[in-house]
């Protein structure tokens, strides 16, 4: 029986992608593990692999596709005992309908994480998977049996596995937000009207990273109430601190950036002040003991947030090369997804731009964004007299409904003597 290759979840948040390459050709023999096709995802372009050996007989979508569902038939394989003539075509899926808005991402964010129901398909007692999802799931010590699977006849593929890893920490705002009453929910937004102008213009395809950042911060400003927080942070021991720190390092060839050392200062405060280091989740609240710290990047489709697992016990240096490397996969469009789905924090600094102050929008479920504004020379007292001093603004967005602004004005206080007195960011 000939095998159907179905539009892959790559992600948890992906709904529909759009088919970039194709990388097999028809009548191309693949085996297990081979790259069939690369897929743009709402975060990044990223690799599609073969769970089965075959021929491939037909290929169904083509290449630059956009709105492809996930689900949908994009090319059919002949098995190894079978007549590889090409198969019937199959109609692709109906193009979406422009007007209907999408589902809020908390139903559907993380659904594949989440471990309801193990809908693997096995043979007896051996679950279905590739030898690559095997692998990755015995490094990172998942069990293959809670993981539904999205390959050919429910075979588990890397994406599943990687869904499962990154994914797992938010699941139960996903099942909160599920079992809620349709009348608690907050209604959907309108789409866009369309624009009619005489003034000239192009108009310029949305990609799909920016129709998700379009939806999600829509959602956020709607469904999460925002509590601002704002401290001025007195930056010159840091900068000394810093330029002491680099120059031990330069032989190491690791040059720190004060965004470095500000995130291991927001990850050492939330870990003091647990309370803000949480996630609203319906009827319960997600307490983390570990703090994750999704650092806002910049690309040329967007805005992505790579995370720094666990920053309160990293050194800084550490800090430093991770998030080097990680920016520098994410303008890449290469980041994996358990790189920049889950966090329980973010920080973005707008600071190098000369941005004196700004309120960042929050990331749900996360339960707070830092902002940083540039560091720059003002009138300050220091020791009862007016002087000249460096000083950032900092402003903390905070979830009201998990955050009381007592607690965040405990973690903005943490975060400022952490940043002025930066020895503790070393101890």
């Amino acid at each position: 029986m000939p095998i159907e290759l179905k539009m892959p979840a790559l992600s948890p948040t992906m709904e529909e992608g759009t088919l970039a390459k194709w990388l097999v050709k028809e009548g191309d023999s693949v085996s297990s593990g081979d790259l069939l096709a690369e897929i743009e995802t709402d975060k990044a372009t990223m690799e599609f692999e073969a769970v089965d050996e075959g021929v491939i007989t037909k290929l169904l979508v083509a290449e630059g596709t956009d709105g492809v569902k996930v689900g949908t038939i994009i090319a059919m394989i002949a098995g190894e005992d079978e007549d590889s003539t090409p198969a019937p075509k199959v109609a692709p899926a109906e193009p979406k309908a422009e007007a209907a808005p999408p589902p809020p991402p908390a139903a559907v964010a993380l659904a594949p994480a989440a471990p309801a129901a193990p809908a693997v398909q096995s043979d007896g007692d051996r679950v279905k998977a590739s030898p690559l999802a095997r692998r990755i799931a015995s490094e990172r010590a998942v069990d293959l049996s809670q993981i539904s699977g999205t390959g050919p006849n429910g075979r588990i593929v890397k994406q599943d596995v990687e869904a499962a890893i990154g994914g797992a920490p938010a699941a139960p705002a996903a099942i909160a937000a599920t079992s809620a009453s349709p009348s608690a929910s907050a209604p959907k937004a309108a789409p866009a009207a369309a624009i009619d102008t005489d003034i000239p213009h192009e108009v310029v395809k949305l990609s799909n990273m920016r129709k998700t950042i379009a939806r999600r911060l829509t959602e956020s400003k709607q469904q999460v109430p925002h509590i601002y927080l704002t401290v001025d942070v007195r930056l010159d021991a840091l900068l000394k601190l810093r330029a002491e720190l680099n120059a031990s390092l330069e032989s190491r060839g690791v040059k720190l950036s004060v965004n470095d050392m500000l995130i291991k200062a927001l990850g050492l405060a939330l870990i003091q002040v647990p309370k803000c280091n949480v996630s609203f989740a319906g009827d319960t609240m997600l307490q983390y003991s570990r703090a994750d710290i999704s650092v806002a990047v910049s690309v040329p489709t967007g805005l992505i947030t790579p995370i720094v697992k666990g920053a309160e016990s990293k050194t800084l240096s550490a800090i430093s090369t991770e998030i080097g490397e990680l920016a520098g996969r994410a303008k890449e469009g290469k980041l994996q997804p358990h790189e920049y789905q889950g966090g329980t924090a973010s920080i973005s600094n707008m600071g190098m731009m000369g941005i004196k102050q700004f309120e960042a929008v929050i990331n749900p479920p996360q339960g707070m964004i830092l902002a940083i504004g540039a560091g720059e020379k003002r009138p300050y007292i220091v020791d009862d007299a007016l002087a000249i001093a460096t000083v950032m603004s900092a402003t903390g967005s905070f979830d009201h409904r998990a955050i009381d602004g007592a607690d965040g004005a405990m973690l903005m206080k943490v975060f400022k003597e952490l940043v002025e007195k930066p020895l503790g960011l070393v101890a």
